[in-house]
């Protein structure tokens, strides 16, 4: 099985990440911001772990909430899916335009990763095996816990991040996040 070996890669890049934003806080050897670019566009290590992870986090979330129309039978679930899908189709746009703009790898070692509220082609393939109110239930469950993990991904950018379109939008998540958590919380 590989998600060990993953999961140990994945943190140790986020520690990595982090640890050296820490360690740039008071030098002076960032680039300097291209002509056409703000004067604080700099991205550091947490801006740009908190990217990657949120666009992985995003993504996953795709198949399982395509699974709603086929799957749900209660109209309430299929109107919140299709709220929260717009919303998730607007933060991916955003999170990949930063991180086009940081010029971050196009592997994202965080796709897959077995974490807190990540939707891992295990989950989904569990969820498409139901229907009907035990697929509402589990549909939940697991928003729920993609909430939960995004307010908390979310807070510790806001506290650490540098750059701030990247912190702005963390803001906006946890602000979303949280107006969806009741609506899913079982």
């Amino acid at each position: 099985m590989i998600y060990p070996q993953r999961t140990a890669v994945a943190g140790c890049l986020l520690a990595l990440l982090l640890g050296a934003s820490a360690c740039d806080a008071g030098t002076a050897s960032a680039p300097p911001p291209a002509a056409s670019s703000a004067a604080s566009s700099f991205f550091g290590g947490t801006d740009l772990a908190w990217v990657e992870i949120n666009i992985a986090m995003n993504e996953e979330l795709l198949p399982l909430l395509d699974l709603v129309p086929a799957h749900s039978t209660d109209p309430e679930v299929k109107a919140l899916v299709t709220e929260v899908r717009a919303v998730n189709d607007q933060e991916l746009a955003t999170l990949r335009a930063l991180h086009d703009e940081a010029k971050l790898p196009a592997e994202n070692p965080h796709k897959g990763m077995p974490m807190p509220g990540m939707m891992t082609p295990e989950l989904v393939a569990e969820a498409a095996k139901v229907r009907g109110p035990a697929f509402d239930k589990l549909l939940l469950a697991h928003l729920e816990a993609h909430f939960d993990q995004g307010v908390r991904l979310a807070g510790s950018e806001e506290k650490s991040g540098l750059e701030p379109r990247t912190k702005a939008l963390a803001g906006e998540v946890i602000g979303t996040r949280k107006k969806y958590l009741p609506k899913v919380a079982g």
